[in-house]
Parts: C-alpha cells; sequence; structure tokens
C-alpha cells in the first residue's frame, strides 16, 4: 500500500526521527498528521525548522501521548500509524523510570487501542536495539535474546510484547521495527554524535565522552526513514518484528578519529563518569543484521557512515545554537 495520498499519523513527528519521517512522508505525497507533544509555548520542536512550503501541507496535532482521548482523536480517519513517540534518553531512565513506562509502554498501549477502535490499517511501531542488550551472538538478528540493561531499554521492550500481543490478540495490523543506533541531522546532543561534533566545533581541545571501546551500528537517518516507509507500504510482515541498521560495526574511539579527520583538527579525549553507564548496564557490541527487511521489501543502507557523518557535520556547523556545548545532555 503506497502512502500516496494516504492518510498518516505521526507520533513523536517533533523529534529527531520524526521530523524527518514527517518531511519524507509529505515528499511521497501523504495526507500526514503530525502529533506532537502539547506544550504552553506552541513549539512544535524540530517541525519548526521545517520549509514553510512543507509545513502548510502537515497537520499538526498537539497532544500527549499518554493521554488516551488524545490518541483517539489523533487516529481519526487515519489508515497509517507511525508510532515513534517515546523518552528515549537512557541515562534519564536511571533517574525517572516512572516516566518511561507511561510514556513507552502506557503511550503504546493508548495508540494500539486507539489503533483497534479507529480500524486503522497498518501500525508500524518503533524498537530499539537496546533492547537486545550486548551482543551474544553478531551480526545480531530478530532471533538474538531480549536481554534489556536499562530502564529504557525494559519499557521498549515491554511496548514491543504489547504491539505483537495485540496482533495475536485483535488481529491488529501491527509491525515492529527495530532501529539500531540512527543519528544525523537534528540529533540532540543527548547522543554520541552530536556530543563529539558539538564540543569540536564548539573549539574545545580537549572534549567529554563516555565508554570509549563500545561498539555500535551506526545508521543514517535518511536510511532509517527509508525502513520506515518501506515497511508501512509493505503488503507483509504483521506481526513480526524487523531489524534496521548499517551492518558495519565500530567503536566510540572509531567515530571519533573519523569526525576529526572530516573536520581537520585533533583533540584530546577525556573520560566523565557521569557519562559511563552502570558496569551491568552498559551494552558493550550492537551489530545488525538487517536480511529480513531486506527479504521482505528490499531495503539497504544507501548511505554510508561516512556519508553521514559529513552531512551532518556539514548541518551542525549551521547549526549550533541548538547545543549547549558547556552541559552534559542526559
Amino acid at each position: 500500500m503506497k502512502l500516496k495520498g494516504k492518510k498518516v499519523l505521526i507520533t513523536g513527528a517533533d523529534g529527531f526521527i520524526g521530523s524527518h519521517l514527517t518531511e519524507r512522508c509529505v515528499a511521497q505525497g501523504a495526507h500526514v498528521r503530525a502529533f506532537v507533544f502539547y506544550n504552553s509555548f506552541g513549539q512544535w520542536g524540530w517541525l519548526d525548522t521545517l520549509d514553510a512550503r512543507v509545513l502548510k501541507k502537515i497537520e499538526i496535532m498537539p497532544g500527549d501521548i499518554r493521554d488516551f482521548s488524545c490518541v483517539l482523536e489523533a487516529c481519526k480517519d487515519v489508515e497509517t500509524v507511525l508510532h515513534l513517540a517515546a523518552l528515549i534518553s537512557i541515562p534519564y531512565s536511571y533517574k525517572a523510570p516512572d516516566s518511561f513506562v507511561a510514556t513507552n509502554i502506557n503511550g503504546t498501549m493508548n495508540v494500539l487501542q486507539a489503533g483497534r477502535i479507529r480500524g486503522v490499517k497498518r501500525i508500524v511501531h518503533t524498537s530499539t536495539s537496546e533492547v537486545y542488550g550486548t551482543a551474544q551472538h553478531v551480526p545480531i538478528d530478530e532471533t538474538h535474546p531480549i536481554n534489556p540493561q536499562s530502564p529504557y531499554a525494559a519499557t521498549k521492550s515491554a511496548a514491543d510484547s504489547l504491539a505483537l500481543s495485540f496482533h495475536r490478540s485483535f488481529d491488529l495490523p501491527v509491525t515492529v521495527l527495530r532501529p539500531f543506533n540512527t543519528f544525523g541531522p537534528r540529533q540532540s546532543a543527548r547522543a554520541v554524535i552530536p556530543t563529539i561534533i558539538s564540543q569540536i566545533l564548539a573549539g574545545k581541545k580537549t572534549i567529554a565522552l563516555g565508554n570509549l571501546e563500545s561498539t555500535r551500528d551506526l545508521n543514517y537517518v535518511g536510511n532509517t526513514v527509508d525502513a520506515f516507509i518501506r515497511l508501512a507500504e509493505s503488503q507483509g510482515g504483521l506481526g513480526e518484528i524487523f531489524n534496521t541498521g548499517s551492518g558495519v560495526e565500530v567503536s566510540i574511539r572509531e567515530v571519533v578519529e573519523t569526525i576529526q579527520d572530516i573536520l581537520g583538527t585533533r583533540v584530546r579525549i577525556e573520560k566523565d563518569p557521569r557519562r559511563i553507564r552502570p558496569v551491568k548496564s552498559e551494552v558493550e557490541r550492537l551489530v545488525c543484521s538487517g536480511e529480513k527487511l531486506k527479504e521482505l521489501t528490499g531495503w539497504s543502507p544507501e548511505i554510508s557512515l561516512e556519508k553521514g557523518l559529513r552531512q551532518t557535520c556539514q548541518w551542525m556547523k549551521k547549526n549550533m545554537k541548538s547545543y549547549k556545548t558547556e552541559n552534559y545532555n542526559v
């Protein structure tokens, strides 16, 4: 089912991946309703930065994913739901786990219940590679054991199970997309790549980071958005989980080296204890197998790590006002 001409609800449209996905759906010719987190300032997150011509084509709906009446209204007359609304900071989940339960679990329940009542034809629920914990085999495919090592990962794992249970119990047309670490323009300094780039661009000769030896599968946001679109338009995959990632394993230390090469500079690295997870909560290794998604949809990542980092650096050079490099962003 092509999204062109279809009514699509995107929850979390004001966020990093959500704003890119909103742009892409508009470009695909979908009628997009963007569900954004209500605030009294009338701000729409990253959607505020979109071209005015794009914004005119989006129906903005402020609300709260934790409020069922808001979500039920958002799902009215919608054919496809792309559910991205979530709290995502692992360090913050140590401080405020109740908030993660309310948003990630109860919020997802609201989307599922509303989708069932409204007769939505397709729901793509967003998971995370963090539910796997440290790799027990590589590359990580969808059969890998689930082993959440943080409150954030535990709430996402629970939300995944809820989504799949609604398919099994009520035949709700749900598919779970499990992105590995996504990066790119508009990502907050909560994440490691904008943390590295913003400190270097601010002129710091010594940058503060956490664990440098852990490895990740870093996938450019355009690739992740492609995966969402492909899965949403697919006729198959209901009641199933699909990984999406680059398939390339890289250490944080190697990422720092690449970014320094791109920016033509050299910095010292200082380990900041605040940025290091508790020992049993640290995910040491992640690398994705995206073969299942490729078999269903033909998807594969088009933008490499280096090209994605170059594009991210270029964007951040123009948008440094969005980053507070003196603070540790939890």
